[in-house]
């Protein structure tokens, strides 16, 4: 018996070497490159999804680790403290080169290349835990690192969540601050900063402050939006509310532009949506998403979506416009907040073309999806240039009001398909981004995830065009894109006056670059 199951052991590691062995005369024969490029799914399946796997693992045991002996809380001080001694080292060293954080650019979300760590002084800051869960004040303190997909899976037990929980697992409570975030529930709450109700930076002196809308105020305000070029952020408190098992979804088919922006705007406005979502599968038609939180489902009607044998949601929401019908469905709240992890909206139909198969799926489903950092790491130049050049990634955020002469201009320009719309409400604070009046405003993310089929796009003229709109109508666009402003452009889409000022007063000059010189495409090349 024992020696059976020795041979059938073996069998089984000579069958994977020869599979093994075959595949690298292939990859040789064709050469590295040319796979890369035109058959990058061999690469990202073979490859990426065992080792994005044992990224996860390693980061659940961690995770788990902090939680069993809690060590977050007493290492924090200290660790901040190794923050301030860096920083008064390169002020010891003369302020010789501007200042950044030291994770590597390929483990950020973005898809922009950061250049500037390679000429910048790298300040490392390995904040990565949930520090306290404060249930009389309904908030909870993080370290920057602390992704969206280990936050929820550390509060819902609870019985708590945040307001605002944007899409995909790996996006960090840092990026979403010093950049931005929305999710389908910021018609309510707003976009991810403005759930949060303090932040804890260390400046360019080395010196660390906590700010809030009363305490040190033009610094709390001025943070979002500035890309770590005001000092470096070291804790930060979110609200929190109490969580439901389920979100019931109600999917709603549209056909027609016009009838399209309506419903998506009437249901915008309507504060008993605990969500609003829109998917836009071509120029006239949607599929527009409402949904409540519940504690009482209809069995018969759960859909445990995220379960890696299910179909990728946009896929699943597109049944309901093919067959022009409405639907309703109860998805766990967990499920529902990364709902569109699994398939990274939509774009990894374009790396994996099969990976909504149903035998992919049931086979190799629990892999899903390859780390976007590992995606970044690996890709070489020729595929970077080959997506800039035939690729978008972009979210747009316009007024409501000017939401069907926004899709019109997406679809002349860029036309990819299908678009996120996600609503938001846009308080009148001050800091980079607000509205153009006194009062609080609706705005919408438009999100183009893809490759155009407009035949005239050209990366660099066709984005140019879109960002010159958005300005005209006040929208802003997201920092995690490439964008193509110049400097005048820039500072005429963004309000900079609170940004400057600070910069001016806290000596940042010397220390961060500014927010445009370490984004935009014009001050990079």
């Amino acid at each position: 018996m024992e020696r059976e199951r020795a041979v059938g052991v073996m069998s089984a590691l000579w069958s994977v070497g020869a599979g093994l062995l075959l595949l690298l005369l292939w990859v040789r024969h064709r050469g590295l490159e040319a796979v890369l490029v035109h058959h990058r799914w061999v690469f990202v399946c073979f490859f990426l999804m065992p080792l994005s796997i044992l990224f996860d693992i390693y980061y659940h045991l961690r995770a788990w680790a902090v939680w069993r002996f809690h060590s977050a809380p007493r290492q924090h001080a200290q660790r901040v403290r190794h923050i301030q001694e860096q920083v008064r080292e390169w002020k010891k060293e003369g302020s010789k080169r501007y200042m950044c954080t030291g994770r590597p650019g390929w483990l950020t979300v973005s898809l922009r290349v950061g250049k500037y760590k390679k000429t910048h002084k790298n300040i490392m800051i390995n904040l990565m835990d949930v520090l306290e869960v404060d249930t009389e004040r309904q908030v909870v303190r993080v370290e920057p690192l602390v992704t969206m997909g280990q936050l929820t899976a550390y509060l819902n037990p609870m019985g708590w969540t945040i307001p605002v929980v944007p899409e995909l697992d790996d996006l960090t409570v840092g990026g979403l601050i010093m950049g931005t975030g929305i999710e389908s529930s910021s018609h309510i709450y707003g976009l991810f900063q403005h759930i949060c109700v303090a932040y804890e930076l260390v400046l360019a002196d080395g010196s660390l402050v906590r700010c809030t809308p009363t305490e040190n105020s033009d610094l709390f305000y001025a943070v979002p939006w500035s890309c770590g070029t005001l000092g470096f952020l070291v804790a930060a408190e979110i609200k929190m509310i109490p969580a439901k098992k389920y979100v019931k979804i109600h999917y709603e088919p549209v056909r027609g532009l016009q009838k399209i922006c309506e419903k998506f705007t009437e249901e915008s406005k309507k504060k008993e949506n605990n969500f609003v979502e829109g998917l836009m599968y071509s120029l006239d038609e949607a599929v527009i998403m409402t949904g409540v939180l519940t504690d009482e489902p209809e069995q018969s009607k759960i859909n445990r979506i995220g379960n890696y044998y299910k179909p990728w949601f946009f896929k699943h929401v597109e049944t309901y416009l093919k067959a022009d019908r409405t639907g309703v469905e109860y998805i766990p709240s967990r499920h529902y907040y990364h709902r569109h992890t699994r398939s990274i909206f939509w774009e990894l139909q374009d790396i994996i073309p099969f990976g909504n198969n149903p035998v992919f799926r049931y086979l190799f489903g629990w892999m899903v999806p390859p780390k976007i950092s590992l995606l970044k790491l690996t890709q070489g130049e020729a595929i970077r240039k080959l997506y800039e050049q035939h690729h978008v990634v972009q979210d747009m955020l316009v007024p409501i009001k000017s939401l069907e002469k926004s899709i019109q201009t997406f679809h002349v320009d860029l036309n990819v398909y299908p678009i996120w719309l996600c609503p938001f409400i846009l308080p009148n604070n001050p800091g980079m981004v607000h509205p153009k009046g006194n009062e609080t405003e609706l705005y919408v993310d438009i999100g183009a995830y893809g490759e155009p089929k407009s035949k005239q796009f050209e990366a660099r003229a066709s984005m140019r065009q879109m960002e010159k709109f958005v300005r005209s109508v006040h929208g802003f666009q997201m920092l995690y894109a490439d964008c193509y402003m110049t400097r005048e452009e820039f500072w005429d889409m963004f309000d900079g006056s609170l940004y400057h000022k600070l910069r001016e007063e806290m000596n940042c000059k010397d220390a961060f670059p500014e927010v445009y010189d370490k984004i935009c495409k014009a001050a990079r090349h």
